[in-house]
């Protein structure tokens, strides 16, 4: 038997050690962060104010831009004060704390984007059956689905994963994340990492195939329209969430399905750099300058908040 001290604060390495590289990673990850915020609190802002967003897409899509908040702030403000302040320590539960609710957030999102693909599904292929079927009562169940379902797979590999005990206190990452936690363990987590493994590929596979099987009757449906005006229309309305879902899915299968080793973990930790700072910030734009209803719902707000200022000076 060995003498072992348990390990109650790691330290994340970060992306690099150069001072001067550093400022620019904190200038360029604090202005994406802002972007972000402002960018997805607007679009809820928009869905909750304007009579023309009260559709079943626009509820998906303020649920959505929560999550891309939820999402970012739980890891990119730690990161940023670790650069600011160069204190890279992190605590066994705070570093959990991250680890669970990044997951949560970024689990969710998969599912949501399934949900979004049936809803464009049902708007396209059963237009005459969309406000019935789309209800509110619907929506708010496919919601709760999308983190009853993510709880469930997320609280078992959770629970092996409090148990490990550490080697090392030097996280090879600028969050924690389960992968370099996994290296740095003298427990056996072998069976954790097949289970770990065995829900990735379940939830990127089912919630992919619904997508896939979504847009295959999608563009079955669209080609069928006699005009070509109609075609278009019909794909504009998809555009927005298919770019959201291709970047979406295409940073996480590089991150969780590709063979990780030390060679390539720094590619990982830059794409996940990307998936956590850079594509919560692209969202908001994608929608807002793609979809005509959501411009006009921000041209609108903005015409009244200039209106406002006018209006108060006289007062004054």
């Amino acid at each position: 038997m060995r003498n072992h001290t348990p390990v109650t604060t790691f330290i994340l390495l970060g992306l690099t050690e150069d001072p001067q590289l550093n400022i620019l990673i904190f200038i360029l990850l604090l202005i994406t962060y802002m972007l972000s915020v402002i960018g997805n609190l607007t679009i809820i802002f928009l869905t909750f104010v304007d009579s023309h967003l009260k559709t079943a897409m626009y509820y998906f899509l303020q649920n959505f831009s929560f999550l891309e908040i939820s999402f970012t702030s739980a890891c990119i403000p730690r990161f940023l004060y670790s650069i600011a302040t160069g204190d890279k320590t992190i605590s066994y539960n705070a570093c959990a704390c991250q680890l669970f609710f990044t997951d949560l957030f970024g689990i969710v999102e998969f599912f949501l984007l399934a949900t979004m693909s049936y809803d464009r599904y049902v708007a396209i292929c059963k237009p005459l059956h969309y406000v019935t079927i789309m209800n509110q009562s619907v929506c708010k169940r496919l919601i709760s689905g999308c983190w009853i379902i993510t709880l469930l797979l997320l609280f078992p590999p959770l629970g092996f994963g409090l148990t490990l005990e550490f080697c090392d206190s030097e996280i090879d990452h600028f969050a924690c994340d389960v992968n370099p936690l996994l290296k740095i363990s003298c427990s056996d987590t072998e069976f954790l990492e097949k289970m770990v493994l065995f829900c990735c590929a379940f939830i990127l596979l089912v919630t992919l195939a619904f997508v896939v099987w979504s847009y295959a009757s999608i563009i079955h449906t669209i080609l069928g329209f006699p005009s070509a005006q109609q075609k278009k229309k019909a794909f504009s309305t998809c555009s927005s969430h298919i770019i959201v879902v291709s970047i979406t899915y295409g940073s996480c299968i590089f991150i969780y399905i590709k063979t990780s080793s030390k060679d390539n973990m720094a590619t990982n930790k830059g794409v996940s750099l990307l998936a956590t700072s850079i594509s919560p910030m692209l969202n908001p734009f994608i929608y807002t300058l793609r979809n005509k209803q959501v411009k006009q719902a921000l041209n609108d707000l903005v015409n009244k908040l200039l209106l406002l200022g006018p209006q108060r000076y006289h007062k004054g």
